[in-house]
């Protein structure tokens, strides 16, 4: 739905009228409650002034104000209703037992703080409930409406006010005010870093505890350096594996410590395995482009993985961004008559960006084209804001969660190696952001079969022809699965699709010998991603081992481990991680 200026001025003023009505109805149902203790009346509908014209169902609405304040006053009933040196009873609001930012004592030991958390989380509920029922045929505007609604709900939690927040006050009391004092010095420590802690930066240091997989950088260009990795098995397959990380973010997600690295697993699996470690652009790369990432990153590593394994079709994986990266890469590879690999796996990877979830409240004409005259003929995407972005997609577990948890307990946040990687931010070169926003975000033209020119040649997913591994993520909030599903619509092989629990990284990054969480697998030609899962299986533990026998049997035969890397032409440059890595903002 579209508004004139006029059209939004008289749709602000129906809403502060139908506002004010609802507050004043409000407070005179409470007024008419004859003890605390009573059962509350009836409440019956608020008038809408004005909002009828703009479409608003005024009935649903009228019936989403008489629950919300029927439960109101339940829980005000409640609370009066409860002595002085009484125990909480159940919640009125059941959703308040499942929300870990009240599930401390302290809220439910006063009345008081146990009626504000009931409270908001009713209000939290009405205002969500509003939103979604507002008329707005824009599935774009209504998504965004929703996304600052979502934003808004979650920054007024009393959780995260000293005045509103009780275990702040206990907290003070125990400590004597050490603990504000420590808050204070946390604020002004993160103020300095230009970013809120979440770890303990301390702990960590890559190359040292992170990415301490041992190996050899071989090659390096401008875009990047190609990493070969010491064998850990006396035979390997014959087919070398070539991981393409995300650009975004650094490549050692994949190589956080021993006990929870990919690469080492993939590498004690008996595969020689090869990395991409992106550079992190500064202004010396300001101006490279998609076609440079896709060229001299993602073609040049295969090309090099080749020579030095003497392998004419190694084995390729993706990674997010990475993935469609490799995609396009691929078709660039077909279209040019050529047939560079023996198969590709995609973790959590979109090829059709028909649903991007959350993420595409920040991508439409306005933004895309803003980047395209700031940054798109030259200039940086700064980490921080990719990195803001991306927080707020789960403010309660990436923003608020640490606001309280330093600032207003005072705390130093534990060390967490894979939160260090969260803050280890990577710019992006303006025209390669610009590019991708548009053509993937914005219209989806990737999908679209020589819709788009990549180093000269068409782009068409169709012709990628090798079997391909699709893997995504249940609760992934930047690649939603069921999108993520889509692509293997797209392309021409024979494809496995494999769905891990948890989120993006998370649903990743599960250890095989932890073996926790679980994965799905099932028929592999379903019309969609519901049909899909609903015949799927569940498997307990991780996805990792069954990726391995499926790698496995397409990688050609066991032979005797070669302990050199790279060869005459590649040669040794400097012992992994490399220098690539370990360049920060």
């Amino acid at each position: 739905m579209t508004m004139t200026p006029e059209q939004s001025r008289e749709s602000l003023e129906a809403m502060m009228r139908a506002g004010q009505a609802f507050m004043q109805n409000f407070f005179q149902q409470f007024s008419q409650i004859p003890n605390a203790a009573a059962a509350p009346a009836p409440v019956p509908p608020v008038a809408l002034p004005g909002l009828s014209s703009l479409g608003v169902d005024a009935e649903k609405f009228a019936q989403l104000q008489r629950e919300h304040l029927e439960q109101h006053a339940k829980l005000w009933a409640s609370v009066a209703a409860r002595k002085a040196d009484e125990p909480a009873a159940e919640p009125v609001v059941a959703a308040v037992a499942k929300d870990r930012r009240f599930a401390a004592p302290a809220w439910s030991a006063s009345p008081f703080y146990d009626y504000l958390r009931q409270a908001y989380v009713l209000n939290s509920q009405f205002l969500t409930a509003v939103t979604e029922a507002l008329p707005i045929n824009d599935k774009g505007a209504k998504s965004r409406l929703q996304f600052m609604t979502k934003q808004y709900v979650e920054a007024l939690s009393p959780a995260n006010f000293a005045a509103t927040n009780p275990e702040f006050v206990q907290r003070a009391l125990d400590t004597k005010g050490e603990s504000i004092t420590a808050g204070i010095m946390n604020m002004i420590a993160d103020m300095e870093k230009g970013r809120i802690s979440m770890t303990d930066d301390t702990a960590f240091e890559v190359g040292v505890n992170l990415a301490t997989t041992q190996g050899s950088v071989i090659y390096e260009n401008e875009v990047m350096q190609l990493i070969q990795y010491a064998p850990l098995s006396e035979k390997v397959s014959e087919t070398p594996f070539l991981i393409v990380p995300p650009c975004i973010n650094k490549y050692y997600i994949l190589d956080l410590q021993a006990e929870n690295s990919f690469v080492r697993y993939v590498v004690e699996q008996g595969f020689t395995v090869f990395l991409v470690s992106w550079r992190n652009p500064k202004a010396e790369q300001s101006t490279l482009s998609w076609d440079d990432y896709v060229g001299d990153g993602v073609l040049k590593a295969i090309d090099v993985v080749r020579e030095v394994s003497k392998v004419a079709k190694p084995n390729i994986l993706g990674f997010c961004i990475g993935g469609t990266l490799v995609a396009s890469a691929l078709a660039v590879a077909y279209a040019r008559g050529e047939d560079p690999v023996e198969s590709v796996t995609f973790l959590t990877t979109l090829l059709d960006f028909s649903d991007t979830g959350e993420i595409a409240c920040f991508v439409d004409e306005t933004a895309v084209a803003a980047k395209e005259a700031t940054i798109g003929n030259g200039g940086l995407l700064n980490g921080r804001e990719l990195s803001n972005i991306f927080s707020s997609l789960r403010p309660n577990d990436l923003i608020w969660n640490y606001v309280v948890d330093n600032y207003l307990k005072g705390n130093k946040p534990p060390a967490f190696d894979l939160l260090y990687w969260n803050s280890d931010s990577t710019n992006m070169p303006g025209p390669f952001a610009a590019w991708y926003l548009r053509n993937t975000y914005l219209e989806n033209n990737l999908r679209i079969p020589g819709k788009l020119e990549v180093l000269g040649e068409k782009v068409d997913l169709g012709r990628i022809k090798v079997p391909a591994y699709f893997m995504a993520a249940r609760e992934d909030h930047i690649v939603p699965w069921q999108t993520a599903y889509l692509g293997r619509r797209l392309v021409s092989g024979e494809t496995t699709f494999v769905l891990g629990a948890s989120g993006h990284i998370a649903g990743v990054v599960n250890p095989a010998a932890k073996n926790k969480r679980s994965y799905w697998v099932g028929e592999q030609d379903a019309a969609s991603a519901e049909e899909w899962f609903n015949a799927a299986q569940e498997q307990k533990g991780s996805w990792w081992p069954h990726w391995i026998e499926w790698l496995r049997a397409r990688s050609g035969k066991q032979i005797a481990t070669r302990t050199r890397l790279g060869n005459r032409q590649y040669k040794q440059m400097e012992a992994a991680p490399g220098r690539y890595v370990k360049e920060m903002l």
